[in-house]
């Protein structure tokens, strides 16, 4: 997955409530799928779907104990997200400062190229 996919696939994986909710638990500590299941108003099915996206998304990784899949968040990657997310704003950030600048200087003078120009003023002989 190139760069461009991989935080594509970021942002995707945390636009959910629900996969945000169960990437901090397994940042905080390796669960297994059907204990993550158990901790929300969904079926287990549901809860897998989720757990695969936050997997392709590269945020959490599984692995099988016997006939459990565990699931630990992925320290590496969510600091990646981070420091994407702290790059972007601030370039954000110098944006706006440039556009405060902007509405803060002042109106140019008025350019008064040769034809707007006023005309010499008369010589006396």
């Amino acid at each position: 997955m190139d760069g461009e996919d991989r935080v594509d696939a970021w942002f995707h994986a945390l636009s959910d409530r629900t996969r945000r909710d169960i990437l901090r638990r397994v940042l905080a500590g390796e669960h297994s799928v059907s204990t993550l299941a158990a901790s929300y108003d969904m079926s287990f099915a549901a809860v897998q779907k989720h757990v695969a996206v936050l997997e392709r998304a590269g945020l959490l990784t599984k692995r099988r104990q016997g006939r459990e899949a565990l699931a630990s968040g992925d320290v590496a990657a969510v600091r990646s997200v981070g420091a994407m997310l702290t790059e972007l704003e601030s370039l954000w950030r110098g944006r706006i400062s440039r556009i405060d600048e902007l509405i803060a200087e002042p109106d140019p003078e008025p350019d008064l190229s040769a034809d707007q120009a006023p005309p010499p003023p008369e010589q006396k002989d």
